[in-house]
């Protein structure tokens, strides 16, 4: 079987999307901070449209606990998760350039780490880093969009999950309520909802929409 180049995807790309808005993926640059439910499943989206550079950050290694909803491998178990990713990635989007950085996020490094992005997506666990995260982007970065996630907990109807925007660069995807420490907890299919929203919000911002 002949091998796939990126050439010929991206033709195929274009045959599905369209040249010209394949052209504003191929263009974008969209960062991914935090690599679990929600940033695996963003980050292998914008790799299947064709986002043109995927900058994918987070510093922890994968752990058998993520498997129930995170997209990874178990023969994974022990990487890091930007190398896991990454090998996915690079599997997936031919006509992506991934840059992956094993780090953790602080309000020091943001600034140098995200200054090359589009798009930033916030895609943590914790509600303490996602509140640093926003925070440290709309001060420093004002310029920057930044698309975050909130509430996808337990079996709740996937209506519930729905994007908003928050001011004129922030937009918040989730059910705003639910919490992951109570109840059924994160299960893959309604944190795969919440993904999906972030990154078609992504999506619709790199072709010129604005409203979610």
């Amino acid at each position: 079987m002949t091998a796939l180049t990126k050439e010929a995807l991206y033709a195929a790309l274009c045959a599905r999307h369209g040249e010209e808005l394949q052209q504003k993926f191929a263009a974008g640059a969209v960062a991914v901070c935090g690599l679990g439910g929600l940033g695996s499943n963003i980050a292998i989206a914008l790799a299947r449209a064709g986002v043109g550079h995927i900058r994918i950050i987070d510093f922890d290694r994968v752990d058998i606990s993520n498997l129930n909803r995170q997209q990874y491998f178990p023969a994974q178990l022990g990487m890091y998760k930007t190398d896991a990713l990454g090998d996915t990635l690079r599997e997936i989007g031919l006509c992506s350039e991934i840059t992956a950085d094993c780090v953790r996020l602080t309000p020091e490094n943001i600034p140098v780490l995200l200054k090359d992005a589009d798009i930033i997506c916030e895609a943590f666990d914790r509600a303490d880093q996602k509140a640093m995260l926003v925070n440290t982007v709309l001060e420093q970065l004002p310029d920057k969009i930044l698309v975050s996630g909130s509430g996808m907990a337990g079996l709740g109807s996937p209506n519930t999950i729905r994007t908003r925007k928050i001011a004129k660069n922030f937009y918040l995807s989730g059910d705003g309520e639910s919490d992951s420490g109570s109840g059924p907890g994160l299960i893959s299919a309604r944190v795969a909802v919440c993904a999906a929203h972030q990154a078609t919000t992504v999506l619709r911002l790199l072709a010129g929409e604005t409203e979610p």
